[in-house]
């Protein structure tokens, strides 16, 4: 039976081992500012800090692996140089209060040969090149390029690398890990008959589409505890070429699977990411019905739509995007009802250099 206490934005919540000071999360956020190696770098380490007043932080999405990168300058947690770049980060959320999960994924047919060890094609469900593109220096933005399906024994070393992954985050100082199961990236690909034309153990049924996922899930969860590991999906968002045919009994069977494996939460982008919320019909409600365990809702929420879905019991937790890169203290702003900064625009969502846009966000005065 799924939790539906009320609460409002400002009350404290346990999640696993740890406790939030608000309802407020800050969702994970691509920047693509990571430094040479794929390494967070020292405006990475204030980017975060200035923003510990939140609830949660869920950091930017994180590559499990060498070949889990699809765009430039995105950060890993595969190599000592990355764990102890993001340790950097951890220490100053931790010294400011705050507290900090990792999105690990794997972009999947989100990549091009650029990104790949050895100019590789990118590894997907099936041989499917996705409408997508991606930015590589000197070109420009181009088409993703067309992967190669994964060999059924290659399956459980991705499983491993994600295993590994978490691990490494838990040594880098993070509170838990957020699994990427949305947006098309390889674990979102495999659940979707878009995507997924297999034939084998993983492809068909819908139980066999959400196996690798299911797998990831219980790997991760018995390496680190399952009280650490959240997991985001996206039911019925387009992006990222994004294409199922019979989306509601798909999640709520990979909604039940999770519930067995008891991930602290569960983050849900409804409708089409950082788009209309309503661009194909879901039950949401009937969704969150099976899962016993604390419900993040995310796209698009202001603080009145957040707080009355919180009030409603329609979950536990609202996660913020944009507003929280325009606005630091994003929640001392909604306890105050003071004026919201709005996004500069002159500088870029993605990449970028120096701090404009970044790190220079204003606070309000003291």
């Amino acid at each position: 039976m799924a939790n539906t206490e009320t609460a409002n934005l400002f009350q404290p919540l346990k999640l696993g081992r740890i406790e939030l000071a608000n309802r407020m999360v800050m969702a994970p956020l691509t920047r693509n500012r990571a430094s040479e190696g794929n390494v967070p770098g020292e405006m990475t380490v204030e980017y975060y800090a200035q923003r510990a007043s939140v609830g949660l932080i869920i950091a930017e999405a994180t590559q499990v692996s060498a070949q889990a990168q699809g765009y430039i300058a995105t950060p890993g947690v595969h190599t000592p140089e990355q764990i102890a770049g993001w340790r950097k980060v951890t220490d100053a959320v931790h010294q400011r209060g705050g507290r900090i999960f990792v999105q690990l994924w794997h972009t999947g047919r989100m990549s091009h040969t650029a990104f790949q060890p050895g100019e590789q094609a990118p590894v997907a469900p099936s041989a499917i090149a996705a409408k997508a593109k991606t930015y590589i220096p000197g070109v420009g933005y181009t088409d993703t390029s067309t992967p190669r399906a994964l060999e059924t024994a290659e399956i459980a070393g991705i499983v491993n690398d994600f295993r590994v992954a978490a691990r490494n985050a838990i040594e880098a100082g993070f509170d838990g890990v957020e699994i990427h199961g949305a947006h098309g990236y390889l674990l979102d690909a495999f659940l979707r008959d878009g995507a997924n034309k297999r034939t084998d153990a993983y492809g068909g049924s819908i139980e066999n589409r959400a196996r690798f996922l299911v797998e990831v899930m219980s790997a991760v969860t018995q390496e680190i505890g399952a009280d650490r590991v959240g997991i985001r999906i996206s039911p019925v968002s387009p992006v990222n070429d994004s294409n199922e045919s019979q989306p509601q009994p798909l999640f709520e069977h990979v909604v039940r699977e999770l519930n067995k494996l008891k991930p602290v939460y569960i983050h849900v982008v409804e409708g089409a990411t950082g788009g209309p919320r309503d661009n194909a019909p879901f039950d949401y409600d009937k969704l969150r019905s099976l899962y016993d365990g604390v419900w993040m809702l995310n796209n698009g929420y202001t603080q009145e739509m957040a707080e009355t879905a919180l009030a409603e019991g329609r979950g536990q937790l609202v996660s913020f995007g944009r507003l929280m890169i325009s606005n630091p203290d994003l929640p001392r702003r909604f306890k105050e009802k003071a004026p919201l900064n709005e996004l500069f625009a002159d500088a870029p969502l993605y990449g970028g250099v120096g701090p404009h846009g970044y790190i220079d966000y204003p606070a309000l005065p003291v």
